[in-house]
């Protein structure tokens, strides 16, 4: 295997650093202008007029309101928000009290749904996918009629597909339910337009394209029926409770506008590393797959399954070659349990078990991506050698 002085890092679906722009744009609110954006003083106006300049660029950036826009601390309790929110409002309204999704979304949707259910009184459906993770259309088209809210991600996190979230959203508004899509992954490497999409809630999350920690969005179409999940100070429309995390929310913006004025450059040198990954792997390590759609898939994204391999000790054999990365959702890494999305997508007990999920991003090299494929193939034999040993 060709030496490489420096680790590599591909986790970057799981975070990415924090670009030196958005830090820039953050540091005022860390300090100076300090003040907490519901206080009545200077210093609060401040930090309003950031929060609401922030709310107006965002808005813009994705075609709705300013209105449109609940500033949350990240994914999910965006998904939280959007679930319990508008589910709970929507039972009020209607009457209806059946979530459907899938098991290959985010936990933050499905285990969601599952606690609904479990505590709330609300249906959970759980519609089949195909083998590369999307939901099946015939399937949610006939659970839809009577349903509250339908929950279906734009881009899988595990398997990197990507989903006709317009034609979904379209079909649950003929039946009457809302729509909502975990939108995590796809923030900052797509086009994320609200009219275009036709939903009615979308999740966002900064950390993903290189802004901050604990600054997310909701996006809330006018007129969808919600209520909060947090409750306490009226913020955000009074969506949510808590103090605004300014400095976050001004990052997060931030990081959203640099990823528009950067996403032709940023998806072809993540288009190329991805592909690199993928024929560099399927090309070197016998006995691997891939998985997730073959071409309709996130850039910079790469994910496999092994035969004869345990995800977890791949991830260690890694990890000691200066590889980092992760089986899955990094929600999940270390989980002796076998992926749900995997399973979902048909994969047999074992092969659920060994799957490795590879992110690029900005700053990975084609030199990172050919040490990266060495170390696997490195890794997977090592792995196989040793479950050899025991078994």
């Amino acid at each position: 295997m060709p030496h490489h002085s420096n680790p590599v890092y591909l986790d970057y679906c799981a975070s990415t650093p924090l670009d030196p722009r958005v830090e820039s744009a953050m540091q005022p609110y860390l300090r100076e202008s300090f003040g907490n954006a519901s206080s009545a003083h200077a210093q609060g106006r401040l930090a309003d007029a950031a929060v609401e300049d922030a709310r107006e660029r965002a808005a813009r950036l994705l075609n709705c309101r300013p209105d449109e826009i609940v500033f949350t601390s990240g994914g999910s309790e965006s998904d939280n928000l959007a679930l319990r929110g508008a589910g709970l409002a929507m039972r009020r309204e209607t009457g209806r009290a059946r979530i459907v999704t899938t098991h290959a979304e985010h936990h933050a949707v499905s285990r969601t749904a599952s606690s609904m259910a479990a505590w709330l009184g609300f249906e959970a459906e759980f519609v089949p996918v195909d083998s590369a993770g999307r939901a099946l259309a015939e399937a949610v088209e006939a659970v839809a009629p009577g349903a509250a809210l339908i929950s279906l991600m734009l881009a899988n996190n595990e398997v990197g597909t990507l989903q006709d979230v317009a034609a979904l959203a379209e079909m649950a508004h003929r039946h009457g339910a809302l729509f909502h899509t975990d939108a995590v992954q796809a923030g900052g490497v797509m086009a994320l337009d609200m009219q275009a999409l036709g939903v009615d809630l979308l999740s966002l999350s900064a950390h993903k394209f290189y802004g901050p920690k604990g600054a997310g969005l909701l996006y809330v179409r006018r007129s969808t029926p919600i209520t909060p999940v947090l409750t306490g100070g009226g913020h955000e429309q009074e969506l949510r409770a808590g103090t605004s995390n300014t400095p976050g929310i001004v990052g997060m913006v931030r990081a959203l506008e640099l990823a528009a004025d950067e996403r032709e450059a940023r998806t072809a040198l993540l288009a190329a590393r991805r592909d690199q990954l993928i024929s560099g792997i399927l090309g070197t390590v016998a006995g691997a797959y891939l998985t997730g759609h073959p071409t309709g898939r996130l850039p910079g994204h790469a994910s496999f399954v092994f035969d004869g391999v345990d995800g977890n000790l791949l991830l260690m054999h890694l990890d000691a070659r200066g590889v980092m990365a992760s089986s899955g959702s990094a929600c999940t890494t270390g989980n002796p349990e076998p992926s749900e999305v995997l399973l979902a997508l048909g994969y047999s007990y074992e092969l659920a078990l060994s799957g490795l999920r590879l992110s690029a991003g900005i700053h990975t090299s084609e030199a990172d991506i050919e040490y990266a494929i060495g170390a696997v193939a490195e890794s997977v034999e090592a792995v196989r050698r040793l479950q050899s040993a025991y078994a």
